[in-house]
């Protein structure tokens, strides 16, 4: 190596096609306003002909909000993060919006780096049930393609941690999501209307679902993921809207979940929709005193508003359970309350065994059909 060229090397990591955002004038004391500097890096980043390389160094950046739109002039924009994003807690700057977004973007990729939210004073106005700001969801792709995200670590959200909305071929591998079990609306991944999106290898400890799967969902891989504490993975809630998109060919495999409020969980709203659920299957699933291990509800209707005597009009069909074992800490571990109007299809279970402090648990079915092979425990009631 020329020995010229060495300390340039040291003092701006990637220096060749890459963009430090120390450069556009980002300082990590974690008290400057650094948006504008990582918005000017973007810009160039996202102007570059060639594959551009975005970097931040070690330290706290406060970034206020911002929106990394496209379409770019190339297709490979990488962010490497050696600090930590922080989130301010002038709340009412977001509004119901985002706090860092990503629309349009096509290759984009984001390794290593945390997210501090900042959420611990927005949770507590709620809890207060005082007048509060919505607040941010903490990272968001909107219609976006070819998305990366690995070893990302993402703490104290807003609302969701991480979200994807009309994107295609996602890919989230060794992700950390943090937020208290108390904390109101945090979920970890959202995915809705997209297809392609792979999560493997994540911890999500939370407020509200770990992942929440919501309409227009298709071929969704989620495999090795630790849930707890947290409300679950949930496809659902459907049946928000008359006419939404349906959720098919999603696979959950080797998922543990430890003191989360449910397990596997489909949910939908109790009133008419044209919403389906189709070819679903929850594999090789570890519960540790799980309140619902395995949870049908199709007569969603919190505060019983705008549903009260209506049906879910959600088609549910082709959901398999196998290889699910644990613990419940209620007595109901399978539980199917399925839509009278359009009753659950072809569930099946294979290869269950959960029990209730050391008993036999129940099982609960209402409009629920299908069939159960090999040992099932409780006894299926389908």
């Amino acid at each position: 190596m020329d020995f010229f060229l060495l300390p340039l090397l040291l003092l701006f990591p990637f220096a060749n096609g890459a963009y430090n955002v120390v450069n556009y004038g980002a300082k990590g004391d974690g008290e400057t306003d650094s948006t504008r500097a990582f918005l000017s890096a973007w810009s160039s980043a996202c102007g570059s002909t060639k594959p551009a390389t975005i970097y931040v160094p070690a330290g706290r950046y406060l970034i206020k909000k911002a929106t990394f739109g496209g379409p770019c002039r190339n297709n490979k924009i990488s962010f490497k993060i050696d600090g930590t994003l922080i989130a301010t807690t002038n709340y009412a700057v977001y509004g119901k919006e985002n706090w860092l977004l990503f629309t349009g973007v096509k290759g984009v990729s984001i390794t290593g780096g945390t997210l501090d939210g900042k959420g611990a004073g927005l949770w507590a106005c709620k809890a207060a049930q005082k007048n509060c700001p919505d607040g941010a969801k903490s990272l968001t792709f909107n219609n976006c393609q070819d998305i990366t995200i690995d070893g990302l670590k993402s703490i104290n959200s807003q609302l969701y941690h991480i979200g994807f909305n009309g994107c295609r071929n996602v890919n989230v591998r060794g992700v950390q999501l943090v937020a208290p079990d108390d904390s109101p609306n945090t979920d970890g991944i959202h995915v809705q209307l997209s297809t392609g999106v792979t999560i493997i290898n994540t911890g999500i400890k939370t407020g509200d679902d770990c992942i929440s799967i919501g309409p227009g969902t298709r071929n969704l891989w989620v495999e090795r993921v630790a849930c707890g504490p947290g409300h679950g993975i949930s496809i659902g809630s459907l049946a928000k809207d008359l006419k939404e998109e349906g959720v098919s060919n999603v696979t959950v495999k080797s998922a543990v979940f430890t003191g989360t409020d449910n397990g596997l969980r489909i949910k939908s709203w109790g009133r008419v929709s044209n919403g389906f659920v189709r070819d679903v299957n929850f594999l090789n699933a570890v519960m540790v005193n799980v309140k619902n291990p395995i949870i049908i509800d199709q007569n969603y209707c919190p505060r019983n508003e705008n549903c009260p005597g209506e049906h879910s009009g959600v088609k549910i069909s082709g959901v398999r359970y196998e290889n699910i074992k644990g613990t419940s800490a209620t007595k109901v571990a399978v539980k199917f309350d399925c839509s009278k109007a359009n009753p659950c299809n072809a569930i099946g279970l294979q290869d269950v065994k959960l029990t209730y402090q050391n008993q036999r648990a129940a099982s609960s079915c209402k409009n629920a059909r299908g069939a159960s092979r090999g040992l099932v425990e409780p006894p299926s009631c389908l």
